[in-house]
């Protein structure tokens, strides 16, 4: 009898640890990767180093090009077809109510 109740109580333990450990998952959607700063995403899209970005590395591994050609063109506020780290990492302006 001794045996039988101490299976059930490493049964249960076993069970109650697993459930614990899955509320500790993130959610599907981010696959587990800590978000990246602006300032990270910066760096990674500033392929060649040259601390800026060019609308070709800005576009790379884009899934809409047109949604990001837009977003290059607001950030590009001095319009020379690069973005600074400034420009890069600058929050987008609230639209006004009109």
């Amino acid at each position: 009898m001794k045996i039988i109740t101490s299976l059930l109580a490493i049964l249960a333990l076993s069970a109650v640890t697993t459930f614990a450990a899955e509320g500790d998952k993130k959610p599907e959607g981010d696959k587990g990767k800590p978000k990246m700063t602006p300032e990270e995403m910066f760096t990674k899209k500033d392929a060649d180093k040259d601390g800026k970005v060019s609308k070709e590395e800005f576009l790379k591994g884009s899934k809409d090009a047109a949604k990001s050609e837009a977003a290059f063109t607001n950030k590009d506020k001095d319009k020379d077809g690069f973005l600074s780290k400034e420009e890069f990492t600058a929050a987008p302006k609230k639209k006004k109510d009109a």
